[in-house]
């Protein structure tokens, strides 16, 4: 099966097909916690005005956690994957939010966890320390009202109106020490969030390493895990070397998570990662080998969704959820390619390109033929 595609200089040329399905492995064991961070399906009939308001198809979006649910992945709700901060709000997190815990519910066996964070409190709203903690206590008397469990997102308010170390540390020793249950930390660098630059108060990372691994400390009892999203293997596994005893590292690292989750013989990461939205039947194929004590079969499997994972969350890095999006779209998970905020508009069609040929490779078309039909559309669209 033949498809033109873009390429540099504005030509195009003709790809063959390459890529065989891979089968995923309902029921399989893995020997890792994986939450994929799932994004949201909109609604585009009912957007009218796309770039202020988020219109969301529920029927769909939860459909699409049954299918995360189902190849056995947990969920991190409402996360940047859903477009926090970009175009998707707190009223509408709140909606999901409350959508998901009672779906989740449904289903034996599944399990999620929803963001927390201080979106809803703007950066330029924010005063003082004391209203970024009353903003991550709304966001967290919500998720705990609901029965879920939060991860503590980054605040960009945090960010702006911290002076040092000591505000980071007096804002997260205040939410850990009431939260109700375990929570799971996140750490989001500013490749994904421009406004994050310098959290924890430095831009040196030893020095925020020491800052978050002694908030961490004080507070072990509270805290499940922490995510770090830093693109950088080496100093995930620097944190991940310092973490207490009971406090797992969750890797969103879209460029090394095969070696992460697989470890170094001693120690590894368990993953909470947006590009398991779009390669979830791969992964569930991949953990199910790595439980089974195949390594080699892990790493075949995840080798190929490397170079489409880099693709994705390649600079702008915050607007990879337009890749994720339109993984979904060429799977038949939604009918369109439409996003919240019109976001699919941030990437170009070379990038779509790209990203199909690389999915074709990793064995990431559902049905090719149905791929196929959906790039065609869209390369027509794009006046290709």
């Amino acid at each position: 099966m033949d498809i033109a595609l873009p390429e540099e200089g504005g030509r195009s040329a003709s790809y063959r097909l390459v890529g065989k399905p891979v089968q995923p492995e309902i029921g399989g064991r893995f020997s890792r916690i994986a939450y994929a961070a799932a994004h949201v399906v909109a609604d585009p009939l009912a957007m009218t005005d796309p770039w202020s308001r988020a219109v969301v198809d529920w029927d769909k979006t939860m459909e699409f956690r049954h299918h995360l649910w189902r190849l056995g992945f947990r969920i991190a709700e409402a996360m940047d994957t859903s477009q926090r901060g970009m175009g998707f709000d707190w009223a509408s997190a709140k909606e999901l939010i409350r959508r998901s815990i009672a779906e989740a519910r449904t289903v034996e066996g599944a399990d999620l966890a929803s963001g927390a964070g201080t979106d809803h409190l703007a950066a330029s709203e924010a005063r003082s320390i004391d209203d970024v903690v009353a903003a991550y206590e709304e966001q967290f008397a919500f998720i705990e009202g609901q029965g879920g469990k939060a991860i503590m997102m980054a605040s960009r308010a945090l960010a702006k109106v911290a002076k040092g170390p000591e505000d980071y540390a007096r804002v997260y020793d205040r939410i850990l020490s009431q939260a109700s249950g375990k929570v799971i930390l996140h750490w989001l660098g500013d490749m994904f969030d421009p406004a994050l630059k310098g959290y924890w108060g430095s831009h040196d990372f030893d020095s925020a390493l020491d800052t978050v691994v002694a908030i961490i400390e004080r507070h072990a009892e509270k805290v499940e895990g922490i995510k770090i999203s830093l693109l950088d293997a080496g100093k995930e596994v620097a944190l991940r070397n310092r973490l207490p005893e009971g406090v797992v590292m969750f890797t969103g690292d879209d460029f090394n998570y095969p070696e992460l989750i697989a470890g170094d013989g001693h120690k590894h990461s368990h993953a909470l990662l947006g590009i398991f939205d779009a390669i979830a039947p791969v992964a569930n194929a991949a953990l199910v080998k790595l439980a089974a004590g195949d390594r080699a079969g892990y790493d075949a499997l995840m080798a190929p969704t490397v170079p489409l994972s880099r693709k994705i969350f390649e600079a702008p890095t915050e607007y990879y959820k337009a890749g994720i999006v339109f993984m979904a779209w060429l799977n038949g998970h939604q009918d369109h390619f439409a996003m919240v905020g019109g976001m699919q508009s941030a990437r170009g069609i070379r990038h779509y390109g790209d990203v199909f040929r690389l999915a074709d490779q990793a064995g990431l078309l559902a049905d090719p033929e149905m791929a196929v039909a959906r790039m065609k559309n869209l390369r027509a669209v794009a006046g290709v």
